[in-house]
């Protein structure tokens, strides 16, 4: 017996939320991490931050497709195809979010990590809502 097979702790790992906020959090230390390794060489903050996203959200699919929405991956062929596409333009949306307002906030003179952590929360809820009720439903 491992402590993820306590009943309380089981409970939790089958809230699909759960899962999706773990897995968002991997994909996010991806992401930022690629955020701040390009700042830190010079590379402009949208563009840094548009590189990040673009990374991140590879690992998020791994992960959403394994771990999240396993039961809700579509089997092969052209679903699993269409599936793919939507989650992707999931992604575009959500980095078109997060390059606004890393853009925005860094055009109004404001520190473009703090304007990334707050994309970082309207992004998530953005695609959250879009994965639950569009791409794996």
């Amino acid at each position: 017996m491992t402590v993820l097979d306590i009943a309380p702790l089981h409970r939790i790992r089958q809230i699909v939320l759960v899962r999706y906020i773990l897995a968002s959090v991997g994909a996010l230390a991806v992401d930022m991490g690629t955020f701040l390794a390009l700042l830190s060489a010079g590379v402009p903050p949208v563009a840094a931050s548009a590189l990040g996203y673009g990374i991140g959200i590879m690992v998020h699919w791994i992960l959403s497709s394994r771990k999240v929405f396993a039961d809700q991956v579509a089997e092969g062929g052209i679903a699993r195809t269409r599936q793919k596409a939507m989650f992707v333009v999931s992604a575009l949306i959500g980095l078109g979010v997060t390059t606004l307002i890393v853009g925005g906030a860094s055009a109004a003179g404001l520190d473009p990590r703090a304007a990334k952590l707050c994309a970082i929360v309207v992004s998530f809820a953005v695609t959250w809502l879009l994965r639950k009720r569009v791409v794996f439903r």
